[in-house]
């Protein structure tokens, strides 16, 4: 286990954390005045490998090597400049820190961390971190990588085996209760498609339609059919033969011989993509996702009161679903998509530079 102090004087910053991967949906804004969750679960940290945060620069400014050299193949609204390897933890693990009244970015209904770091350490005084909590965005703190040091302080636990994930069965519920932030009216919250299946989605689009070499995509039915078959069926042509795509991972049958496109999981402690054998394209999803798409439960589990057994789940009533037709994350759809190379193929720039189209007739 690691402890994050500061740069400037060494003073311990963080509690004691365990590093896991980067989840999908980190930068995912959602909706409009909704309140999401925490980001990390407390005792953990992720590294963003990427540059991220102010300053920014337009597309207009930057010279098309200089994006490629940092894996970008196509426009973007703007480029940050800031420096790779930001530390991401929950809020509730950060320790010996103050707010910077001054960069109070944001304020819609929090911070959102535009002015730059907004937390200083409390025995210096050096800015270390970003505090996250405005509306429609994951609440975190961000540790700025050049401002604090990490240290070991325990051995760390080794990372679980697929097995073990296996066993361990946490996936991740496909809908989910959203609520707003308060309004004069009082609780406002409805049923939803979850924020993390959406980003999932975006990120496992953009690298469905570059398996799909401009052909039809063909996916088992089910949840899986349901989230991304809309998608590609509108994105793609309908003539050319479809490629096959299916599930794969651990602890399934050798059901993929003869597929074009295998769906597998990203381990979630440290982000390796499940491996295999053959000429297939890999799609990466959040594991907990893969999960529930392999080993959908029935319908989601609503709290039993009285003297109903620990195992039983109450059929009446059945939690409702989302009242809209799944849609994937856009953002997250574009920032996958332009870090792939082959999307200086007409077709795919095509699909890129309608997004906004795409948006508005709610494939997105």
């Amino acid at each position: 286990m690691f402890v994050f102090v500061c740069a400037g004087c060494d003073a311990r910053l963080t509690t004691p954390l365990s590093q896991v991967a980067l989840p999908i949906h980190a930068h995912q804004k959602h909706g409009n005045g909704i309140q999401l969750p925490v980001l990390m679960e407390s005792g953990t940290f992720a590294v963003d490998p990427e540059h991220w945060g102010p300053p920014w620069r337009a597309w207009e400014d930057i010279d098309p090597d200089e994006a490629a050299a940092r894996g970008i193949y196509a426009p973007v609204h703007a480029l940050s400049d800031g420096a790779p390897g930001a530390v991401v933890i929950a809020p509730g693990d950060a320790r010996g820190t103050l707010l910077i009244p001054e960069r109070g970015g944001g304020f819609c209904c929090g911070l959102d961390g535009s002015d730059g770091l907004n937390m200083a350490c409390a025995s210096c005084g050096l800015p270390v971190a970003s505090r996250i909590d405005d509306c429609s965005l994951w609440q975190a703190v961000w540790l700025a990588p050049n401002a604090v040091r990490r240290l070991l302080v325990d051995a760390d636990v080794a990372p679980l085996s697929w097995g073990e994930l296996t066993a361990e069965g946490k996936g991740t519920p496909p809908f989910e209760p959203i609520t707003r932030w308060g309004s004069w009216r009082g609780l406002n919250h409805w049923w939803s498609w979850s924020p993390q299946w959406e980003a999932a989605a975006g990120r496992a689009l953009a690298h469905l339609l570059v398996a799909s070499e401009g052909r039809p995509v063909t996916l088992p039915d089910g949840l899986t059919k349901e989230v991304f078959q809309r998608g590609l069926d509108a994105l793609l042509p309908a003539g050319p033969p479809a490629r096959r795509a299916v599930l794969a991972g651990p602890g399934l049958s050798a059901s993929d011989a003869d597929a074009d496109i295998l769906l597998v999981p990203d381990h979630p402690q440290t982000g390796e993509t499940w491996t295999h054998f053959g000429p297939a394209y890999s799609v990466p999803l959040p594991y907990g996702v893969w999960l529930w798409l392999v080993s959908p439960e029935p319908y989601l589990p609503v709290p039993a009161s009285g003297g109903m057994p620990h195992d039983i789940l109450r059929d009446n009533p059945i939690p409702p679903r989302p009242s809209y037709l799944f849609r994937a994350d856009p953002e997250t759809f574009r920032h996958t998509l332009v870090r792939q190379p082959a999307v200086s193929s007409p077709w795919l720039r095509e699909i890129l530079e309608n997004l906004t189209q795409h948006m508005r007739a709610r494939l997105f």
